[in-house]
């Protein structure tokens, strides 16, 4: 029993019509639950909406801690351990908004939701028949070290151009928060503008950081153009020979 209610919820066979049946409820169920989040004064059909949402979820979330034995391949710690995993954690922050000892302020968790679409997004079949998402999949898997790396290089010099402009403009830059966004929409060539340097050190330190800005955002996209490129030489190989 407890094998078949894993297959429908989590592995589901092409053929599965109830497993299909039950992602597309979901699905469903997802939709509804974030529509509310598109109104600021939901009427009171979306209140019903919202706490029906919320008793499948906290439904699913139990049949899947049922069945993490399947799952985890842990045995018994499988069920100590899957609170813990990532989409385990996912689904406690989307359900916690709807109980009524939250406060409002934590509406904005039930964006959390959205991921759950990527659980049950095998419906469509996108992620495991596609070639093409299957080949992205991987160039991101083979580089990723490389965009850890660049990831990094960005956040260390955000917050260094944060602290520099920060020292350099007290009075422009009410705290420290403040000058790390500066510093990121400065680094990504965005400047919006409501937040700005005045002096002429300050100006030229955007100036610099912009500059350098644009090398560092364009190294993720070179190192992914050229993973790509090296992902689909073979099968273009394998192709022309064909």
């Amino acid at each position: 029993m407890r094998k078949r209610i894993y297959e429908i919820i989590e592995v589901a066979g092409e053929n599965d019509k109830i497993s299909r049946i039950y992602d597309l409820f979901m699905m469903l169920v997802i939709v509804l639950s974030l529509i509310p989040l598109t109104l600021k004064n939901p009427p009171a059909p979306f209140y019903w909406i919202d706490k029906i949402s919320a008793i499948i979820f906290i439904v699913d979330y139990f049949l899947r801690l049922l069945t993490a034995d399947f799952k985890l391949q842990k045995g018994a710690l499988s069920f100590f351990r899957y609170p813990f995993t990532f989409m385990a954690i996912v689904d406690l922050f989307s359900v916690l908004p709807s109980l009524t000892v939250m406060s409002e302020a934590f509406r904005v968790l039930k964006i959390f939701r959205l991921l759950r679409t990527f659980r049950v997004f095998r419906v469509f079949k996108a992620f495991r028949y596609s070639k093409n998402v299957s080949i992205i999949l991987s160039v991101f898997r083979r580089q990723k070290n490389s965009l850890m790396v660049v990831g990094w290089l960005a956040v260390g010099y955000i917050l260094t151009c944060a602290l520099i402009i920060f020292n350099v403009e007290p009075d422009t830059f009410s705290s420290f928060f403040d000058a790390i966004y500066w510093a990121t929409v400065s680094l990504t060539t965005v400047g919006y503008g409501d937040i700005y340097a005045i002096s002429a050190v300050g100006k030229a330190i955007t100036m610099i950081s912009s500059i350098f800005g644009i090398a560092i955002v364009a190294l993720p996209a070179g190192i992914i153009t050229a993973g790509y490129m090296k992902e689909i030489e073979p099968i273009e190989s394998k192709d022309e020979n064909e």
